[in-house]
């Protein structure tokens, strides 16, 4: 009920940030909607992703702006653990090597070299080639409340995992299909 009254006072003041949308791909109770919560101080949002869980969090301090669902990458092609910086954005952008070169990757939050967050099909398991795959809202979401110089945090757990995990709603895209060949 706290949570409720939280939410409902934080529309009324005006705070909240791209709230409804919805997308295909399969989700235990509906549609897929990403909340997430305009910063009071972009400069101290910080990203967190826990790939034991594929949780990713948005934080301002100790502020939970948002908390979705992310899919890292696959055995043999981990997700790189450690302390970045988002230092490139590019809203529409295509992969670049292969395999599936040309495969659109919306979005794109890059944190090392070939490496970063953008828009692709959500696993319920590590999936990627080492990138961070978000569903498209959640993806869009990142992009707005993130900049050049965000720090991003990815480790196998983090305390927000007990503390907000039950938050995330759960998607399977895996078996929806990729695009056509000739958006490729």
């Amino acid at each position: 009920m706290r949570h409720i009254s939280r939410l409902l006072l934080l529309c009324a003041s005006g705070s909240l940030l791209l709230l409804t949308g919805c997308q295909t791909g399969r989700v235990a109770g509906g549609s897929y909607h990403v909340t997430a919560y305009r910063p009071h101080d972009p400069s101290k949002v910080k990203v967190k992703l826990s790939t034991s869980t594929q949780n990713l969090f948005v934080m301002e301090g100790d502020r939970l702006l948002m908390a979705v669902q992310a899919n890292v990458g696959k055995p043999g092609a981990p997700t790189p653990h450690g302390h970045f910086t988002i230092y490139s954005k590019q809203k529409e952008r295509r992969r670049q090597s292969e395999p599936d070169r040309g495969y659109p990757m919306a979005y794109w939050c890059e944190f090392a070299p070939a490496y970063g967050f953008h828009e692709g099909f959500v696993w319920p398991v590590p999936h990627t080639h080492v990138c961070v795959r978000l569903h498209r809202q959640a993806a869009a979401r990142l992009f707005a409340l993130t900049r050049i110089g965000t720090p991003v945090e990815i480790a196998s757990s983090f305390p927000e995992d007990k503390e907000y995990g039950h938050l995330v709603r759960r998607l399977d895209q895996s078996r929806d299909p990729d695009p056509p060949r000739s958006q490729l």
